[in-house]
């Protein structure tokens, strides 16, 4: 397995009970194992114990992802490979201007990763987040980054959460936090314009798209010195993650970053 970066997974404001994620996809799947072995979520191969702790993704795919470590980008979080010149640029984020302050992702979106992206947001198969949290107790590295900081994910438009059924975004800040002490969840922002898909659109059309699409209700206050990071599945332009943060500059962070599972 190569690369690395990885964190753990907490319920929305408080520590005390068992995160939404788990409440969901845990119960009774041991004694389910028995009846109807784990197929990977990736190849469809049945799933064998192993040392990493994957519970529906095979030892021969989980060999397939490529975890972020440093040296990286610290905007996007993207890996740089071999020799760096000082203060080396990424292509990826070069044109961002961002709004935050540092950026991190768990892995490169591509092959088993992709696929279990695509599997949560379209399939809605919760029970891939067993799996997410093992990979982010592989890496210390991205579980340091979110260490004593209260995590805020993007938001779905409330049309688009009653149709999926949940904002993969919560679970996954969830999941990041669950099991760092002093790192919470708070969804301080919400998406109040139902913006079309940003699938085909390029940079410039992106930050249009997103224009006003953010907002944070009058009553909710924010920490003055407090470590804010924004959570999210995908890295891919930046622009998402750009308008959530203007959100929250123009109410008072002073200390913001953001995290990822991928980038692709």
């Amino acid at each position: 397995m190569s690369g690395g970066a990885m964190h753990s997974l907490k319920p929305l404001q408080s520590k005390p009970g068992n995160p939404m994620w788990r409440r969901i996809a845990g119960a009774g799947s041991e004694a389910l194992d028995v009846l109807f072995p784990p197929s990977c979520t990736n190849c469809y191969g049945l799933v064998e114990s192993n040392g990493a702790g994957f519970r529906f993704l095979c030892t021969s795919c989980a060999r397939k992802l490529t975890l972020v470590r440093s040296p990286h980008c610290t905007t996007c979080g993207y890996p740089f490979y071999g020799a760096l010149e000082e203060n080396a640029g990424c292509v990826h984020c070069e044109t961002l201007k961002p709004l935050f302050r540092e950026g991190r992702t768990l892995g490169l979106l591509n092959g088993p990763l992709r696929r279990i992206v695509h599997a949560l947001k379209y399939e809605r198969a919760l029970h891939v987040l067993r799996d997410i949290a093992a990979l982010l107790r592989l890496n210390p590295y991205f579980h340091g980054f979110l260490s004593d900081a209260v995590l805020v994910p993007v938001p779905l438009h409330p049309r688009k959460e009653r149709e999926r059924g949940f904002n993969q975004a919560q679970l996954l800040a969830e999941s990041f936090a669950d099991d760092l002490s002093a790192t919470i969840v708070k969804p301080l922002i919400r998406r109040v314009i139902d913006t079309p898909s940003q699938t085909r659109l390029d940079r410039a059309q992106r930050k249009d798209n997103l224009k006003n699409a953010f907002a944070m209700d009058d009553a909710i206050h924010v920490k003055a010195g407090q470590r804010y990071v924004l959570v999210d599945d995908v890295f891919t332009t930046g622009a998402t993650l750009n308008a959530c943060a203007s959100v929250l500059r123009k109410r008072g962070v002073t200390v913001l970053d953001v995290a990822t599972l991928g980038h692709g």
